[in-house]
This record gives structure tokens, C-alpha cells and sequence, in this order.
């Protein structure tokens, strides 16, 4: 029954992969004795190989170390082709209380943590298949972390994936392996990788088998854009492991894995509305979402091991002033999150955030951007009353208030420095209260 259900999956994900093969051969397609003609130019602008069709975006290449008009840059663009690479060095620590020992750290910043990433991406336009607005991405993850549970530490496949984009921007299409943090909830703050320490906190996403890097997961993701900025995107992704990203690493230490035993599918689907800044309008995002997980878990209420995890989540921004109409994104913003997963199969089980943040708070600062994060999460009951009936003390929730400001050093060079209070930082032991500083440093070539 098992090899039975996998085989399905198994089907299930290489027929995607098969439809957009199938795209590919057809556009290839011409009559017996025709020659194929020219192919489509390469892209105009450069920023078309920008990481395509997710709800964050990676900084322009215009605003990178390396020269957008270097010889470098523009040879590759003629052969309609980019190379970047991310980096970044993150260091957080509690200013309240001594650093504790690292085999005793509950949390990220009870003992002093650094964490490092490198991040390599080719992006190769397809115009020489003869496919108009089509993509291959490729990206491979360095990433280091101090302390594991925080981490994951591995040397990895980040993203191997074809995008395509159909019927005049109505549908876009992406399938391969594919994180997909940066395609589904939106979770980075103003919508790019360079602010991404001011996001969302959620990890019930996570939670509940949706990849994340710097892991990935093969999945087939389809986006519907309506009408009146109304859009619908499903999903299907193979399910990270139940047990987390370091046991993630170790089933699966290269990335390439297909199917690891046990890991099934998980189903996602988000809708909402989504209209950009503009000239006399204003920016606003609405998304809502379920996503279904065949995986079994195991239930912290009977022991036993069963599928049907789920995460349903609802979040909203709205930018609220719009200061500058020249630079229409420019402008103040509040928004809001709740999630819920259930309780019996997940140690955090419900997420609710309230935030606000200001891009371009200075006039002379066009790129920086400050937030203000004020999050609440519940713990399992089933979790806490089976470490109390063991003799363990508990936090049955856990309160953040976050501030932070990111500014843009010189092109491509990012700083981002925050203070988080914490009230209840971890589920057991029951540890004090924490105020942890956290600086991050992030380079994009």
C-alpha cells in the first residue's frame, strides 16, 4: 500500500515536470522539411532574469556590487543569461542574562549565534529553444548556523526550476525543485530578500512540509491572475520532513532526493488580491490559504503516526501614506497575520502578528526601510502538558516585540540591526524573559 501511494506522488509531480516538457517541445515543433527559424531575441532588460514569479523579489542587478553595465554582465545578457550570488552573516545574542552553555541554548540568542549563507544563482533565458518568456533557474545553498536546530548546516541544491509565463500574464507556471518561502504566504517585508530579518516569524508554515531554504523540494506551482488584481495559485510540493530541517539534511544531504521515504505530498492553495504602488494608488495585498499534507506525523495526543496535517493562514498589508508619487512604493504600511495548525501534530500551533513599517523613512534613505513586530504564538497544549506531566517546566506561549531598521550601506551591501523582546522564548524549560540584539550583514553581487 505504501510503494502504491508513493508511486502516485512519484506520478503526480513527474507528470508536471512532464506538461512543462511538453510546452517546450511544442514551441520546438515545425513541418517536415522546414527549417526552424530565428529564435525569439534575448531578453531586453536584465532584470527579466531576475528570480521570477515569487512574492519576494531578489534586489534589481542594478543594485549590486557588480556593475549592471560591466562588460561582465552585458556578455552574459547577449546569450541572454545572469549569474549572482548572495551572501549574508547574521549574529544574534541576549543582552538580559550571561550566555549559557551551547548544549543548553533553547533559543536562538541565549548563547551567542552566528550563522552565515552563500547563495550562487544561474538564470538562462530559453529564447534559444524557441520559448518566448521562459526561464531556467538554477541555485545552489551554502549555509552555516552556530547552533543546528536554528540552521540547517548543509552544502546544497537551492532551486532547479523552469518558469514559464502564458496567455498574456494570466498564467505563470514554475515547476522543479523550488523553495517555496519566497512563492507562497509572503513572509519577507516590502516584498524583498534584502529586508528579509524584518518578516514574518511564522515557522507553522514550515511546520507543515512547505520547503524553505536554504532546502528545496520538488513541486509544481501554477499562478492565475484575474481580473481587479484577483489571483489564485495551487500547489503541489513534495513534503519537507516531518521531523525538521536537520533531519531534512540528513535523509536528504544534496537536495536531489525526489521522494525520501515516508515524505508524501502536500497540497497548497492561496488566493487574495494583490495591487502594486502606483501613481495615485496605493499598495495592498490581501492573501488567504490552506495547505493539506498526506505526510504522517506523529500525534502528540495518542502517540500514534497519521496524515492530515494542515496550515491555514490569512494576511493582509496595506500601505497607508504615499508620500513621494514619483516613487509611488515609497510610504508607511501596516499589516497583519494569523495561522493556525493543529495542536495534536505540531509543537507551535497558532501565530497571530500585528506590523507596521515605513519604506524610505528619510527622504536622503530611499532604499532603507524600519519595522515594528509585535507577534504572539501558542504552544501546544499536547506538548506542554506531556513535558509538566514528566516533571519539565513550560511556557504555554510565547510574546515578541520587534524593532528594526535595514539600510542600504552602497549598492548591493545591506545592513539590517533589531532588538527583540521575548516573553516566553521557548517551550521548555520555563527560561527567563530575553531582549536579544540581532545585526545582519547581506551582499549581493
Amino acid at each position: 500500500m505504501r510503494e502504491k501511494f508513493d508511486q502516485t506522488i512519484r506520478r503526480i509531480l513527474t507528470a508536471a515536470l512532464v506538461v512543462c516538457a511538453g510546452l517546450s517541445s511544442h514551441a520546438q515543433s515545425n513541418e517536415a522539411g522546414v527549417g526552424l527559424p530565428e529564435p525569439p531575441p534575448p531578453p531586453r532588460s536584465i532584470e527579466d532574469l531576475n528570480y521570477p514569479g515569487g512574492d519576494a523579489a531578489m534586489p534589481p542587478f542594478t543594485d549590486n556590487i557588480v556593475d549592471v553595465n560591466s562588460e561582465y554582465r552585458q556578455g552574459l545578457l547577449r546569450h541572454g543569461v545572469a549569474f549572482r550570488v548572495n551572501a549574508g552573516v547574521q549574529y544574534t545574542q541576549n543582552v538580559l542574562d550571561a550566555p549559557v552553555p551551547v548544549d543548553e541554548q533553547v533559543y536562538v540568542g541565549q548563547s551567542p549565534f552566528g550563522a552565515s549563507f552563500v547563495q550562487p544563482i544561474l538564470t538562462a533565458d530559453l529564447h534559444q529553444l524557441h520559448l518566448r518568456r521562459a526561464l531556467l533557474l538554477m541555485g545552489a545553498a551554502w549555509n552555516w548556523a552556530s547552533w543546528n536546530p536554528a540552521g540547517p548546516k548543509t552544502l546544497q541544491m537551492w532551486n532547479l526550476n523552469f518558469y514559464k509565463v502564458l496567455g498574456e500574464d494570466r498564467v505563470e507556471i514554475k515547476a522543479g525543485y523550488i523553495a517555496n518561502n519566497m512563492n507562497f504566504v509572503g513572509l519577507f517585508v516590502g516584498g524583498s530578500t534584502a529586508t528579509g530579518s524584518q518578516g514574518v516569524y511564522a515557522v507553522l508554515p514550515f511546520e507543515a512540509g512547505m520547503s524553505y531554504f536554504p532546502l528545496t523540494s520538488p513541486s509544481f506551482n501554477v499562478r492565475f491572475n484575474g481580473p481587479k488584481h484577483i489571483y489564485y495559485k495551487p500547489a503541489a510540493q513534495r513534503s519537507m520532513d516531518p521531523e525538521g530541517g536537520p533531519r531534512e539534511v540528513e535523509r536528504n544531504h544534496t537536495g536531489f532526493r525526489f521522494i525520501p521515504h515516508g515524505d508524501k505530498l502536500l497540497v497548497i492553495n492561496e488566493g487574495g488580491y494583490q495591487r502594486a504602488a502606483g501613481a495615485g494608488t496605493r499598495e495592498a495585498w490581501f492573501r488567504t490559504g490552506y495547505m493539506y499534507n498526506l505526510t504522517e506525523y506523529r500525534n502528540y495526543a495518542t502517540g500514534r503516526y497519521e496524515s492530515g496535517n494542515y496550515c491555514a493562514f490569512a494576511l493582509m498589508d496595506y500601505q497607508v501614506t504615499q508620500p513621494d508619487r514619483e516613487h509611488p512604493a515609497h510610504g508607511f504600511y501596516a499589516g497583519g497575520s494569523a495561522m493556525t495548525v493543529p495542536d495534536t501534530l505540531n509543537a507551535y500551533a497558532r501565530y497571530y502578528e500585528l506590523r507596521v513599517y515605513q519604506e524610505a523613512p528619510f527622504r536622503s534613505r530611499p532604499f532603507d526601510v524600519f519595522s515594528a513586530v509585535a507577534s504572539r504564538t501558542g504552544y501546544s497544549k499536547y506538548v506542554t502538558d506531556n513535558l509538566v506531566a514528566q516533571g519539565k517546566t513550560v511556557w504555554r506561549a510565547g510574546t515578541t516585540v520587534t524593532g528594526s531598521y535595514s539600510l542600504r550601506a552602497t549598492p548591493g551591501n545591506y545592513l539590517s540591526f533589531g532588538l527583540t523582546y521575548l516573553y516566553g522564548p521557548a517551550i521548555t524549560p520555563r527560561v527567563p524573559n530575553a531582549l536579544t540584539f540581532l545585526a545582519n550583514w547581506s551582499v549581493f553581487f
